[in-house]
């Protein structure tokens, strides 16, 4: 079926001029306006700030974060009750109580997680992504009572655990620890209760993303990384990655590419930095050498 092309009515002409500023379609020969279509524009200008604070109805989008703190209202502020006589502070102190009765128990809940989602996040040094994404997941758990009886805090920072997971994000279980000033047996069984009951699916993070990170820490050349990351490969391609921890594998691979390039790295800097044992570190090194074949020298040079 052939394309019909618009016409005018008036004089079927079929070429017209469109004008972004009306929203109009003109026909170009006789001027007949053939279709008008709304505005969903502002209805005013702005030529300064003051114009812009004055005139805007609306602020930044909406975002899980932002949703238990950015749409309340506040009745007055605490700072301005020297400006009002004793009669009106009366009635300014009654009407903050019966808000503050009628804020819902996880409104309140989750003002104060949310607070404690942007110091973890924050102090951690991570992308917005995996705020939104523990926001998400403790919005879920708190909706199906599971925060019930466990601390805001342990709850909170399961769940940035669990979105660092999710998005791939190599951060450790000890650093998430020490930065929610929580007990580490606490936050593992909050995590794993989470996981259970919100059937979400994690998979390991790879060794080679905590090779790079644990690497960048150490202040360890790229030369050396790039061999960590070669040794982490082959031991993967060998299944010697199964069943054993990330953080392990990739800082016992660091430490043997220090090793081979001649650069002294003890196995406590590189356990501290990794979250691991010393213990793990020396049985990791001592697989990787063995299976991979791997020849080095007392001196710290490599073998061909």
């Amino acid at each position: 079926m052939a394309e019909q092309k618009l016409r005018c009515p008036v004089c079927g002409s079929t070429e017209f001029i469109y004008d972004p500023e009306t929203g109009e379609l003109i026909c170009k020969r006789c001027g007949y306006v053939l279709e008008t279509t709304v505005d969903v524009g502002k209805e005013w200008r702005e030529f300064d700030i003051k114009d812009a604070e004055t005139k805007r109805r609306a602020g930044s989008p909406t975002t899980l974060t932002k949703m238990a703190t950015g749409l309340s209202t506040e009745i007055g502020n605490i700072e301005d009750l020297y400006k009002l006589s004793e009669e009106e502070r009366a009635e300014f102190m009654r009407l903050k109580k019966w808000q503050q009765r009628a804020t819902s128990s996880l409104e309140r809940n989750l003002k104060i997680a949310m607070q404690e989602l942007k110091r973890i996040t924050s102090q951690l040094n991570l992308p917005q992504t995996v705020e939104e994404e523990a926001a998400k997941i403790y919005l879920e758990a708190a909706e199906k009572g599971l925060i019930r009886g466990r601390s805001i805090e342990t709850v909170v920072a399961a769940c940035v655990y669990i979105a660092c997971r999710k998005l791939e994000i190599p951060v450790t279980f000890e650093e998430i620890a020490q930065a929610a000033g929580v007990n580490k047996k606490e936050l593992g069984r909050t995590y794993r209760y989470l996981i259970r009951q919100l059937k979400i699916k994690v998979l390991p993070i790879s060794p080679v993303e905590y090779v790079h990170r644990f690497g960048a820490l150490l202040n360890l050349p790229p030369e050396v990384i790039a061999k960590a990351v070669e040794i982490v490969e082959k031991a993967r391609e060998l299944d010697l990655t199964s069943g054993r921890g990330p953080q392990g594998i990739a800082a016992a691979a660091l430490y043997i590419a220090a090793t081979m390039y001649g650069i002294r790295k003890t196995q406590r800097e590189i356990a501290e930095v990794a979250g691991v044992t010393e213990v793990t570190i020396r049985n990791r090194y001592k697989e990787l050498v063995e299976k991979l074949g791997l020849q080095i020298e007392e001196t710290g040079k490599k073998k061909r």
